[in-house]
């Protein structure tokens, strides 16, 4: 069977405010409440890509259509808002170049677009303002997956701020993942790793307001971004698998934060932990960054240079040339791309969840 009849019973559990983007296309970008609903009794893991520079797209949608594996595309608040966030993306056109991309490679599997890291850094009336005109701006271009993060907050602040920009999410009947224990960056010091009566606490708090999510980020130790030279990579897998043990009565898995450095060895493991959402950013900068012209990157290194920045912040600047790059380097990215995704998926055991979340959704989708 076709790829595209093989799953095109799902288009009609596509989401309103991303169906009514799509119109009579048969790309399947679904609900992730739906996708993860289906997959919760699975010892699997969706991949949730990052995707800052637009060539590395291609090859991770290749990637999963060759796994037969359900994945993610997203961006952070910092990435992407309703200005550009630092790599020109607004939610509109983040969009309309992943459907863009579905439509060339013939991608028609199942996958959700996610609003990574909405992040409330704290508790003024402006900062809660600009992440709920970023819920907005995201529902209105079709996202079907939402992170709001208030993890910088004091825990009573984090539940009531999040319990209140998530509620149109939920209202949408879409996918939630929220988060307490604030994940550092990399080369940085770490707050103390998420105690599991913090997060029984959070869970809590939140389903008291009537908001139920379907993932939890903690902090176990991970790191956004590239690790330093000689840094230790260090995940407590014990403390997430006591966290995932105490709230998996509630249907809720963990999100793992920070992947990029870290061996498949080790993320080979983390679905035993309960660990249902990866999220893996850094890993394709890095990719398209070594294939990028040498006298482009040249450049991009002395703008970050001259301006006390990390090199990711010259994305936006840079950003007509790096999407201007010649066919051979798109290729070229595309193809370590594939590889990338490929080895991930595997690791993150997620060969064949497609067909799963197909067979499963055969009845329709379950109700928030």
């Amino acid at each position: 069977m076709a790829e595209r009849d093989r799953f095109r019973h799902l288009l009609a559990l596509r989401p309103e405010n991303a169906a009514a983007k799509l119109a009579d296309s048969p790309v399947c970008l679904l609900n992730s409440h739906h996708i993860l609903q289906a997959l919760k009794d699975r010892e699997c893991i969706v991949m949730a890509a990052n995707t800052r520079i637009k060539h590395v797209i291609p090859g991770i949608m290749r990637a999963a259509k060759d796994t037969d594996a359900v994945v993610s595309f997203q961006l952070a608040k910092s990435e992407s808002d309703l200005s550009g966030g630092y790599t020109g993306w607004v939610p509109e056109s983040y969009f309309q170049s992943i459907l863009e991309y579905a439509d060339r490679v013939g991608y028609f599997l199942p996958f959700f677009i996610h609003g990574d890291h909405i992040t409330i850094k704290n508790t003024s009336e402006a900062e809660i303002n600009t992440a709920r005109e970023l819920i907005v701006a995201q529902l209105d271009a079709g996202y079907t997956s939402f992170c709001v993060d208030a993890s910088f907050n004091p825990l009573a602040d984090n539940i009531r701020i999040t319990a209140e920009l998530a509620k149109p999410i939920k209202d949408a009947s879409l996918g939630l993942e929220v988060e307490v224990g604030e994940i550092k960056s990399a080369g940085l010091e770490g707050g103390e790793i998420t105690t599991v009566e913090e997060a029984v606490e959070f869970i809590t708090g939140l389903e008291q307001r009537g908001i139920h999510p379907d993932l939890l980020a903690i902090n176990n130790g991970s790191k956004h971004g590239n690790y330093l030279e000689g840094e230790e990579i260090s995940i407590d897998l014990e403390r997430t698998g006591e966290i995932y043990q105490a709230i998996k009565p509630r249907v809720v898995g963990i999100a793992q934060h920070g992947i990029t450095g870290t061996p498949l060895h080790i993320v080979g493991k983390f679905a035993e932990y309960g660990i249902r959402k990866g999220n893996v950013g850094t890993q394709w900068q890095n990719i398209a960054h070594k294939e990028l012209p040498p006298e482009l990157m040249a450049r991009m290194k002395g703008w970050a240079q001259e301006n006390n920045k990390d090199v990711k912040m010259a994305s936006k600047p840079f950003r007509a040339e790096i999407d201007g790059v010649d066919e051979d380097c798109k290729r070229r990215i595309e193809e370590r791309s594939y590889q990338e995704a490929a080895n991930f998926i595997k690791a993150f055991r997620s060969e064949g969840t497609a067909s799963m979340v197909a067979e499963a959704l055969k009845g329709g989708g379950s109700s928030p």
